[in-house]
Parts: structure tokens; C-alpha cells; sequence
């Protein structure tokens, strides 16, 4: 299992906004194909980028306060954050390599 963590509208400023090292967060949701494509991608990165970058998941069905104040429309949605901003992201599944492309800018 990766190293991941959840989050929520409850702990999403103190995980994200307040983090130390840049975060990926995978906006996702149960019914969603396309999540269920890039979530193994997802896991990988947060084992072999763990300690750099903090990756995080977010289920927007549970979740909707943060889904909606970042302007989730549609999903998978990956953002970077980096010192509580959001500096990049990435809409759709798409490979490993471009995630790991658009993290490395922030690392």
C-alpha cells in the first residue's frame, strides 16, 4: 500500500495548505473509471517520492467544501501544492511520467 494520506474539508488546510514539502493531491471519487486508472500510478509515486513530496487523496463525493473552493469540475484532478499554493495541475489519467514530469518542476 502506498504512503499516502486521506484527507478531508476537516484536515485539508492542516495536511496540505500548512505542509512542509510540496503536495499532490488526487482528487477522485468511488464510480470514477478513469480515478480507478491512475490510482496505482498514484500510490507508486507517493512510495518512491516519499519524504519529498507528501501525496494526498481526496474522495470529492465525501468532501465537496474543497472540491468546490479549488474548482474541481472534473475528475481525476491532480493539483500541486507547494508552501499552500497551488503551482500546477494535471486533468484526466494520464501517465506516470507526466505526473512525475510536472512534480519534479516543484521538488
Amino acid at each position: 500500500m502506498g504512503k499516502y494520506i486521506e484527507v478531508t474539508d476537516a484536515n485539508f488546510e492542516e495536511e496540505v495548505l500548512k505542509s512542509d514539502i510540496p503536495v499532490l493531491v488526487d482528487y477522485w471519487a468511488v464510480w470514477c473509471a478513469p480515478c480507478k486508472m491512475i490510482a496505482p500510478l498514484v500510490e507508486e509515486i507517493s512510495e518512491e517520492k516519499a519524504g519529498i513530496v507528501k501525496v494526498a487523496k481526496m474522495d470529492v463525493d465525501s468532501n465537496p467544501g474543497t472540491a468546490t473552493k479549488f474548482g474541481i469540475r472534473s475528475i481525476p484532478t491532480l493539483m500541486i501544492f507547494k508552501n499552500g499554493e497551488v503551482v500546477d495541475q494535471i486533468i484526466g489519467a494520464v501517465p506516470k511520467s507526466m505526473i512525475e514530469e510536472k512534480l519534479q518542476k516543484h521538488i
